[in-house]
């Protein structure tokens, strides 16, 4: 049979009061009880009801995760971070997908937390900057926590990498193999990140001393459809780039496809890079040079800031780096 929280109260010689504190992880308990208490339930394997916790006070046990985003591999990623950090704290998500352009977000958060009575919220990009997803969060009193928000910043706590340094340090890294025809592909309008890696670009080239030009760049969304309608134009230029900075590995995937298409070697005839090291990466053909954005760690560390509950703002920056594999190279010298 399943022990139950009288077992554990039982075995840590503590009221039955004493072991849901601990177990809800409520001030004003002692370390040693605490301890007993943790022995207790590690010993019988104790599994606190869901169903039982609600009804012992307030909390639901559940977070909700609203996101609108078009990679598939980026979101997985986010997902994977939160639930690892809720399974830690017993804590059940719910991952809910948004339209950050639909004039019915605030009520569609407002009819997800009617139904769910969720504690808290983590909101990733784009909907952290989504103002009325804020305000019916802040109106309802729901905690939050937004990762990688573009605008005020102290609104909330946070968690995020910055996007312009690493943008600046990918683009210098192709500078630094000789190319100076350096297309690049910007990702969807919605996202603040999309005009902070577009500066790091632009940045990294001024202070090379090369000139910026626009035909070079082109819009995307952060879809392979997108990047490879972009390096189709970008490639039929009369002097098209030798390397192309896609700032997401979706649209670095549409650009490898438009490249083998047309017969180009890649790295030999064309360098790829993009942003992210998702799954998808590691997968293509070559390899993607790319950016690694902690993704599940900053989603990891959003959740953290969530459960600990407490009404300072905090923002954590996590670091990013630059993964090397094969689909880059100097030029060919012609």
């Amino acid at each position: 049979m399943a022990s139950t929280i009288k077992d554990v109260s039982a075995i840590a010689g503590v009221s039955m009061k004493t072991v849901s504190r601990v177990l809800n992880k409520e001030r004003y308990v002692s370390e040693s009880t605490r301890l007993r208490v943790e022995k207790a339930v590690a010993e019988l394997n104790f599994r606190p009801s869901v169903a039982a916790r609600i009804l012992a006070g307030k909390r639901s046990y559940q977070i909700a995760l609203i996101y609108d985003n078009h990679s598939p591999h980026y979101i997985h990623q986010i997902q994977n971070g939160v639930w690892a950090r809720c399974i830690e704290e017993g804590v059940r998500l719910l991952a809910q997908p948004s339209d950050v352009a639909s004039p019915n977000l605030a009520r569609e958060i407002g009819g997800l937390i009617d139904q769910t009575q969720v504690d808290g919220v983590i909101l990733s990009s784009p909907v952290t900057d989504a103002p009325g997803a804020l305000e019916e969060l802040e109106q309802r009193g729901i905690p939050y926590v937004r990762i990688s928000p573009g605008t005020d910043y102290d609104r909330s706590s946070s968690v995020s990498m910055d996007d312009v340094q690493a943008a600046d340090d990918m683009t210098r890294h192709l500078i630094a193999l000789g190319h100076r025809r350096i297309g690049f592909i910007i990702g969807h309008t919605n996202h603040t990140a999309s005009d902070q890696r577009l500066f790091g670009y632009r940045r990294a080239l001024d202070r090379a001393g090369l000139s910026f030009e626009p035909k070079y760049v082109r819009p995307g969304a952060f879809d392979f459809a997108s990047g490879e309608a972009a390096g189709d134009v970008l490639l039929d230029l009369a002097q098209p780039p030798t390397a192309i900075f896609a700032s997401n590995d979706d649209m670095a995937a549409g650009v490898l496809t438009v490249a083998h298409r047309r017969g180009l070697s890649v790295p030999g005839d064309l360098s790829v890079v993009g942003f992210d090291d998702t799954a998808l990466a590691s997968q293509l053909w070559p390899p993607l040079t790319t950016v690694r954005q902690p993704t599940r760690e900053l989603a990891y560390a959003a959740a953290g800031l969530l459960f600990d509950a407490t009404d300072e703002v905090v923002h954590r920056r996590l670091p990013h780096e630059l993964v090397i594999r094969a689909s880059t190279a100097g030029p060919r010298v012609s």
